[in-house]
């Protein structure tokens, strides 16, 4: 058995634990980097967030979903759409993006050693790879291990039938039909996917409605338009049983309907990627759903030991994981960083997609906060026309007094990269007055901030205002020669 010595060993190599090694490395620090499979990325490069936009991309491309309002519901690049082509781009990009990680530990000079991690005491990771075991001693550890899907017993996961999201990708053929257990972030965006190329989808759902946490708007349209794609929602129902019956999948709801499909996707909830790393050794505990509790510097119970990514719960985005892990790895070596920023974006990626950053209506009305809000629709917007996208609509919520923006929410094409713009105008506290004052390129959905503005302050001004803006619309009253 080897033994080696560092600063921080990182157990995981997802987008936290990459930053947070990363971090270190440039802080002139001792890194080992831990990942129990051969590649890599963890669970956002190889079966989560990369993979699942990768075949969103080409779901889009091959079908030409985004074309059909200009050349007609029958327009399609492809007519025969096997599970294979989705793939492709995925397989492509995944390999591109496990070179560059790869490329980044490298030139920073962090070790990464592949194998199981498990704690054999507080400052000391024992990685198992077959019959080889190395020991990793370090002065600070961070578990950034993940998340993977959760797999009650309840449910008869069977290969190629009963699934997970990451056995989706394991696919031969794309099913005829498919019932999708599970209405959050992954269930619906695997439904609009595999709806837009000609799957039969149901998706079974206990709440009476989709991503409960996004505007109540913004929801209704991603289920009007899911529906427009044939997806069949049962809202408000839980499943009761789910069995095999001469090869189908029968799942059987509390309200005793029966639903028939060639596969199950089983897409309720996600468990912390802890279970095998012996967390006792190092005094630690899990909760039920194999999380980590930290404080607001990441670390957990045991001061030297940090944990961030998805393995804490919520947000568990990507992005948010990335600058966990960063702040993680600065605090422990005492550099002086401001804290995460409150004003993350959320991006979900269903057909349309959708994205958000600030208060939604029904919080903003729960924690009686007065507001108003602004519309602008793609179709009132040139480049709307052009991409073709007549059902996009971007709403900014702000303050009636002050104007000061509170909330952004966008559906439709581009709108995890649309929302950005009202984030840094939320983070800088400035007023929606900003978006009538400035001047954006044409054609660009960037105008539909200013169109959203007008519209909000039109619906907040007085009588009063706009005899104001009458006067001072006057020319100035000439002398007589």
């Amino acid at each position: 058995m080897s033994h080696l010595a560092y600063d921080l060993a990182v157990i995981g190599s997802g987008p936290a634990g990459q930053k947070a090694a990363l971090n270190a490395a440039k802080l002139g620090k001792r890194v080992a980097l831990v990942e129990r499979q051969d590649c890599v990325g963890g669970v956002c490069i190889h079966t989560g967030t990369i993979p699942s936009k990768a075949i969103r991309e080409a779901v889009l491309h091959l079908t030409g979903i985004r074309e059909r309002a200009l050349y007609g519901d029958s327009y399609a690049v492809k007519q025969d759409i096997h599970m294979d082509d989705l793939l492709y781009r995925a397989r492509h990009v995944v390999k591109t993006e496990v070179d560059v990680i790869r490329s980044q530990m490298s030139r920073n000079g962090i070790t990464v050693l592949v194998g199981h991690a498990a704690f054999a005491d507080p400052h000391t990771l024992r990685v198992t790879r077959g019959d080889e075991v190395t020991e990793a001693r370090a002065k600070h550890i961070l578990i950034a291990s993940g998340t993977e899907p959760a797999r009650p017993a309840s449910v008869p996961f069977t290969p190629g039938k009963i699934i997970d999201s990451d056995e989706l990708l394991q696919l031969a053929e794309l099913p005829r039909s498919m019932v999708i257990v599970g209405g959050g972030v992954i269930g619906t965006e695997y439904a609009c996917m595999l709806a837009a190329v000609g799957v039969h989808v149901t998706m079974v759902e206990s709440r009476p409605r989709l991503l409960e946490f996004v505007d109540d708007e913004i929801a209704e349209s991603l289920q009007f338009r899911m529906r427009d794609m044939g997806v069949r929602l049962r809202l408000g129902e839980m499943v009761a049983k789910i069995a095999m019956v001469d090869g189908r999948v029968e799942a059987t709801l509390g309200s005793n309907k029966t639903i028939y499909s060639d596969t199950l996707l089983f897409a309720v909830g996600r468990q912390g990627a802890t279970a095998a790393l012996n967390l006792p050794a190092a005094g630690l505990t899990a909760d039920s759903r194999g999380r980590l509790k930290v404080n607001e510097t990441f670390q957990t119970a045991v001061p030297h030991i940090y944990a961030a990514g998805d393995v804490i719960g919520f947000p568990a985005l990507a992005a948010t994981s990335m600058e966990q892990g960063r702040l993680a790895s600065s605090h422990m070596f005492h550099v002086l960083t401001e804290a995460q920023s409150p004003l993350f974006p959320f991006g979900i990626y269903t057909i349309p997609e959708i994205s958000m950053v600030g208060a939604t209506e029904q919080a903003l009305t729960q924690q009686n906060v007065p507001y108003e809000a602004g519309i602008a629709r793609y179709r009132e917007i040139a480049r709307g026309q052009l991409i073709a996208d007549p059902h996009g609509l971007l709403k900014l919520l702000f303050h009636p007094q002050s104007r000061r923006l509170l909330g952004v929410h966008a559906i439709g094409t581009g709108a995890t990269e649309l929302i950005h713009i009202g984030q840094a105008v939320m983070a800088a506290g400035m007023p929606i007055d900003y978006f009538v004052e400035s001047v954006f390129n044409y054609p660009t959905l960037a105008e539909c901030y200013k169109v959203a503005a007008l519209d909000g302050i039109n619906r907040v001004r007085t009588p009063e205002d706009l005899q104001i803006d009458v006067q001072s619309a006057e020319p100035p009253a000439t002398k007589a020669a």
